[in-house]
């Protein structure tokens, strides 16, 4: 046996069963989750939160491998007529399924937000069953010899596909039936084309994976995105077996649903929620020959985790206009205190710039917006405090002390 190839590293090929109320149609619900993963912190992908069934799990060999998964479905297809040796392609056991990329959009119902969803259909399979044995049907000797003369051709048997179709791995068979999966790297017809007489055989089930781009979660906020995409089954649809072997359904819709769960989380150090500013050096210079400090600072670390853009304001108790203030109450004296940010690496602005001591300021239309480039889990940031020099004179003069305090909320909010 050959392990088939993988087709491309954003394989992501979900599977579930869901059998529609309606005969008519067939509704498979394909979901993927995101949440940032503190052990592999670069990858940024949804991944398959749907049982597998199908091929996939009767193999689960041939397809770990390969990144290859697949959806079964109560899709059967019936031989409307018997099928005749060497007959035009129509009328043998012919096989086009959409390979070729289609787009779909998603929509957060929350927010409004849409995103673009590419998905193709990468493989197909099934067992064909029937009327009579392939020995019989042939003359042939045994089980797999009336299989491999029953369709000319090379490689007889359907473990080997036609072209363009590829193999994918394993066949297997009885008297009477032959499962198979193939992989479709590109659109085309695949045609099998029967040497003896089959005066009936039907497809039991369809089998198929697919593969999917998705869009970055880390531009995109939490919540569910929802989208649907339908295809028709039968001659000339999307699913198309020909026009002997018909199907039980006429339609199939996909319907995808895109769990996003982001992280925005702060950790405060024990202690860091109160802030003592101190001049550089300490107050001895102060104290003792009476050398007004520069200014008045704290740096105070916090760790981030982020996976979503996310915007940081502050507010204060006092203030002075759109800055913070630290108030001397006996005084009734007030001086500005000035708030800054840095980021760890891989968070930015919105253009892409690094964080590095940005000003935080009070007020509406004073927020500021970062995003991260890929997840950031517990990276230390800083909130720099500072009473600027021009404050100093009016805050420490000989012969006046007093304590000056104030209150500084700061907020990192994911909801932007």
């Amino acid at each position: 046996m050959v392990n088939p190839k993988t087709l491309l590293p954003q394989w992501l090929c979900l599977l579930a069963l869901f059998v529609a109320p309606s005969a008519e149609a067939v509704n498979q619900e394909i979901r993927a989750l995101f949440r940032p993963d503190s052990a592999n912190p670069q990858r940024n992908t949804f991944i398959n939160k749907t049982p597998v069934s199908g091929y996939c799990a009767d193999y689960p060999d041939q397809c770990e491998d390969n990144q290859m998964f697949s959806i079964r479905l109560p899709i059967r297809f019936d031989s409307a007529r018997a099928m005749q040796p060497n007959d035009s392609p129509r009328n043998s056991s012919m096989f086009t399924v959409p390979a070729q990329w289609r787009a779909l959009t998603v929509t957060n119902a929350q927010t409004g937000e849409t995103e673009r969803v590419e998905v193709r259909i990468a493989g197909f399979g099934s067992r064909y069953v029937l009327s009579d044995t392939a020995a019989n049907l042939t003359g042939a000797v045994n089980a797999l010899e009336g299989h491999r003369a029953l369709w000319g051709g090379p490689g007889g048997g359907w473990v080997n596909p036609p072209s363009p179709c590829q193999y994918s791995g394993v066949g297997w068979y009885n008297e009477s039936y032959y499962q198979f999966f193939w992989k479709t790297p590109v659109q085309g017809t695949c045609v099998k084309t029967a040497s003896f007489l089959i005066p009936a055989m039907s497809y039991e089930h369809l089998d198929f994976a697919y593969e999917l781009r998705t869009p970055n979660p880390l531009g995109m906020s939490s919540g569910l995105y929802t989208g649907d995409l339908s295809y028709r089954i039968g001659p000339a649809g999307d699913f198309d077996m020909g026009n002997v072997m018909l199907p039980t359904d006429g339609d199939l819709t996909l319907n995808f649903v895109l769990d996003v769960q982001h992280t925005l989380k702060v950790e405060i150090p024990p202690g860091g929620e109160r802030i003592q500013l101190v001049p550089a050096g300490g107050w001895q210079s102060w104290l003792q020959a009476g050398r007004r400090p520069v200014n008045l600072f704290r740096d105070q670390t916090f760790n981030i985790s982020a996976s979503s853009r996310f915007k940081m304001l502050i507010d204060c108790g006092p203030g002075i206009g759109n800055e913070c203030a630290l108030e001397n109450s006996e005084l009734n004296r007030r001086v500005e205190l000035f708030v800054f940010v840095s980021l760890p690496n891989g968070i930015t602005d919105l253009s892409g710039q690094p964080v590095r001591r940005l000003r935080l300021k009070t007020g509406a239309g004073n927020e500021l917006y970062f995003k991260p480039g890929f997840y950031v889990d517990r990276a230390p940031g800083t909130l720099h405090f500072e009473v600027p020099p021009h404050a100093m004179e009016h805050m420490l003069r000989p012969g006046r002390g007093g304590k000056y305090s104030g209150v500084v909320v700061v907020y990192w909010d994911s909801e932007i």
